[in-house]
């Protein structure tokens, strides 16, 4: 069984298959390849963030999670942010506060989860020392990267809502992210154009020579204290030093004669099981692949599962979400008859929002030893630390702001994400492993991808440049290659649908890997510019 690294920056796919080819394992791999993205998609993913990972282990056939997500820090309240509260963003994901505070600057950011995380993985499954997984990130830091057309994209993208920060605005918030990541005349790096972060460099070499720990206790959580202190952050030392990684079960749910398996909350794995015990009542062969009746009833599934997100889903630790009840087949029987019947549902406004920075890979290994993770900085702060080279997430930004709610603001607890990788076995044994960045549309993206293989028997190419589409609010958001007369009949049944200008990527960045025919293959979505590599 050859191996396979999947990832949506191919310089990371390709530094996790040469530690395949050296002798590494799953783990080994996907720990380099994590920290190879947080240099070179410096607002995705990077030390300052966090994030979460399925973990299969072949010899016992073992899966659990491993969840390192940003938490509050001991200084934030429920109540803080109440009386900032402009409106609600018309898209329904979250609220415009006065100045932007839970989205940039130093109130917006967690308790950083994925030194931790990594650390954690590599220590209970890995092989390669601390130091060694993070050389090739130090080399790529220290002598600099060719920026990505994908990258320059988005430091020149524009946000949909003024405000909003763009990415490029959240890199001109800081000196230290000017001076690193803009040209001398502000501008930001143009395809093609050589990047070098030497303060990164030098902030990497330091946690090889010293440990994790270095990052919660030592020089490195001074200068984020430090940092954070100044203007006004609601993390302490304290709340550094106390960060601790949770191992879970993973979210499991029957579907088709195979078992799909996600990351449980706060993580996005409930709502993904959600919507395919609810859709498993539908022929969807029959209605044929993004058919009038096929968008429909899977619009209406997704607008089911985000309902019960909006109403239930939080950090566990905090409230009492009703999964059992959430997974159950009552539960999906009730939704069913509505969607069965015809009825257009609407999903009540999240008051969260949940950002679209983040990032996935997948590596499998010759033993068959599996890694899907999924890591973010939200969609950055702004911030970085004074000479540490990396920004810090705005995981708050994912709380509601008002207290009241599962997902509203508590010291110590985590914001509900999409982030969702997934296993679908058979026989108990992964024949199928999905993941993607994307934010609220990270469940949209892996559903409809998983659906085109399980039920379509696409290839992973074939499932992952489809066409897709997404249902958050109450309209049917479709890519530009869903023809107009299927979206007409569509519109017939009382169902609004728009045409987004894009043909590919927005819904979700898609990493897949499928077992077929002996060996592992996989697919990159082409909106994100990946690619998937064997080591053979």
């Amino acid at each position: 069984m050859a191996g396979l690294v999947v990832a949506p920056q191919v310089l990371a796919a390709e530094e996790g298959v040469k530690v395949l080819r050296q002798g590494g394992n799953a783990a080994d791999a996907a720990v380099t390849a994590a920290l190879v993205q947080g240099v070179i998609d410096p607002q995705m993913c990077g030390l300052g963030g966090f994030g979460v990972a399925l973990i299969y282990e072949a010899h016992s056939k073992r899966i659990e999670c491993l969840a390192f997500h940003a938490r509050a820090g001991s200084k934030a309240t429920a109540t803080m942010w109440a009386d900032r509260v402009l409106r609600e963003a018309p898209d329904g994901f979250g609220f415009f506060l006065r100045d932007a505070v839970n989205d940039v600057g130093a109130a917006s950011v967690g308790v950083p989860g994925t030194v931790a995380g990594l650390h954690a993985l590599l220590e209970r499954y890995g092989t390669w020392t601390w130091a060694q997984v993070l050389e090739p990130a130090i080399r790529i830091a220290s002598e600099g990267f060719v920026v990505s057309a994908e990258l320059a994209r988005s430091w020149k993208a524009r946000e949909r809502y003024p405000e909003r920060p763009s990415l490029l605005q959240r890199l001109q918030l800081s000196p230290e992210a000017h001076r690193l990541f803009l040209k001398p005349n502000g501008a930001p790096y143009d395809a093609g154009e050589t990047l070098r972060n030497p303060d990164l460099a030098r902030t990497l070499q330091t946690l090889a020579d010293q440990g994790p720990k270095e990052f919660y206790s030592g020089s490195v959580a001074a200068a984020i204290i430090a940092e954070l202190e100044t203007h006004g952050g609601h993390i302490t030392p304290t709340d550094l030093v106390n960060y601790r990684v949770r191992w879970h079960p993973p979210v499991r749910v029957p579907y088709r004669g195979y078992e799909v398996v996600s990351a449980p909350l706060p993580a996005g794995g409930v709502t993904v099981a959600q919507v395919l015990r609810l859709l498993e009542g539908f022929d969807l062969r029959r209605m044929g692949h993004n058919s009038p009746d096929y968008l429909f009833t899977v619009a209406q599934a997704f607008k089911a599962a985000f309902t019960a997100k909006v109403h239930h889903h939080g950090d566990p630790e905090f409230v009492a979400v009703p999964v059992d009840d959430l997974l159950s087949e009552a539960w999906a029987a009730q939704w069913r008859a509505r969607i069965a019947a015809g009825e257009v549902l609407s999903v009540p406004r999240w008051g969260s929002h949940d950002p679209h920075g983040t990032t996935h890979l997948t590596v499998i290994d010759a033993d068959g030893n599996i890694v899907a993770l999924t890591h973010t900085l939200g969609s950055s702060s702004g911030v970085i630390p004074r000479g540490t080279g990396f920004m810090l997430n705005n995981a708050m930004v994912g709380f509601h702001p008002l207290p009241g709610h599962p997902n509203s603001i508590a010291p110590g607890k985590a914001r509900v994400s999409g982030m969702a990788p997934t296993f679908v076995l058979r026989d108990g044994e992964p024949v199928l492993v999905l993941g993607a960045p994307g934010g609220a549309r990270i469940v949209s993206g892996i559903v409809q991808v998983l659906l085109n293989i399980v039920e379509f028997g696409m290839t992973p190419t074939e499932a992952v440049t489809a066409p897709r589409f997404d249902a958050q609010l109450h309209a049917i958001e479709c890519h530009a290659r869903i023809p107009s007369w299927v979206l007409d009949k569509v519109q017939r049944r009382g169902q609004p649908c728009v045409k987004l200008p894009q043909s590919y990527g927005g819904i979700a960045s898609v990493q897949v890997a499928q077992y077929r025919d002996g060996r592992w293959v996989g697919a990159s979505d082409p909106a994100g510019g990946g690619a998937a590599f064997s080591p053979d």
